[in-house]
């Protein structure tokens, strides 16, 4: 896969700059006003381009662009792996990106077959689907043998929290981290959108050929079907959520043979399905 990239800098209007400003703002608080300051996150219409067309547009964080383009690309089963992906091209627009990404000609043709053009809110990775089997595929099974200890599982959540640089200035921005085995994060992502922070996750793992299923995923949201479908793609065999899953994405976890952990804080954590890959600490 090779990169054509236009560097993405800050841009004046109604276009886009760094991932994070600091804005002015008026606080009130005990009856007093005061002027005050603080960052904030920014979201840019994010064009996914293939060929001529465009398949859709998210809201997203104006960070790592190719490896979310990546990821998208490899998670919605648009090609079946990296070597179907060429050059990559981040475009700035007055308003937004476009990523134009170069995929072989059958895998355009069968994307123009899908009938699918969507056009999301932040994150959204369902607006305007136009079939039901197009929004919830049944999941590959993950082949991965791994189990993770209870202590990797908290080394890695507690590690996280401090890897959240755009977090850490706006409290506005979901993580998706993975882990190898033993609770060392390698790769850690930002976005706006938890569907986003995912795939460029596994886009920046796809980029470095590192096998996603020797290690596990956590990310700073609920678990939704979306994220067991994206990790199951991914072979992923252990998804961790700080927050709760879906009925839905435990449902496909099961059938997934994918770990679902939930309500990840601390040293505390329930297991929603394939329990069996959580093994007790040593």
């Amino acid at each position: 896969m090779k990169d054509a990239v236009t560097p993405v800098g800050a841009a004046p209007g109604l276009g886009y700059g760094p991932p994070v400003a600091t804005r002015t703002f008026v606080r009130l608080a005990d009856g007093a006003t005061a002027n005050d300051s603080a960052a904030v996150a920014e979201e840019v219409p994010v064009a996914f381009v293939y060929g001529s067309r465009s398949h859709v547009v998210m809201m997203a964080s104006p960070t790592d662009l190719e490896d979310l383009a990546v990821g998208f690309t490899l998670t919605e089963e648009i090609v079946a792996n990296l070597r179907d992906i060429g050059a990559i091209a981040v475009e700035r627009h007055s308003r937004g990106i476009e990523l134009r990404i170069e995929i072989p000609p059958a895998a355009a043709e069968r994307l123009l077959a899908r009938g699918r053009a969507i056009t999301g809110r932040t994150g959204c990775g369902l607006c305007g689907v136009e079939a039901i089997d197009d929004a919830v595929r049944t999941p590959r099974v993950v082949a991965s043998t791994l189990t993770v200890s209870t202590d990797a599982l908290w080394r890695a959540g507690a590690a996280l929290d401090h890897q959240q640089l755009l977090n850490r200035d706006t409290r506005a921005v979901h993580a998706a981290a993975w882990a190898t085995s033993d609770g060392t994060l390698r790769v850690v992502r930002e976005d706006v959108g938890r569907h986003n922070a995912l795939d460029k996750v596994i886009g920046a793992l796809a980029r470095a050929n590192t096998d996603a299923s020797t290690g596990f995923v956590i990310v700073t949201s609920r678990a939704s079907f979306e994220l067991v479908q994206k990790a199951a793609t991914a072979g992923i065999p252990l998804l961790a959520a700080v927050s709760r899953p879906t009925g839905l994405a435990i449902r496909l976890a099961e059938s997934a043979n994918i770990a679902l952990v939930g309500l990840l804080r601390g040293q505390t954590a329930n297991v929603y399905a394939h329990a069996e890959r959580l093994t007790p600490a040593s």
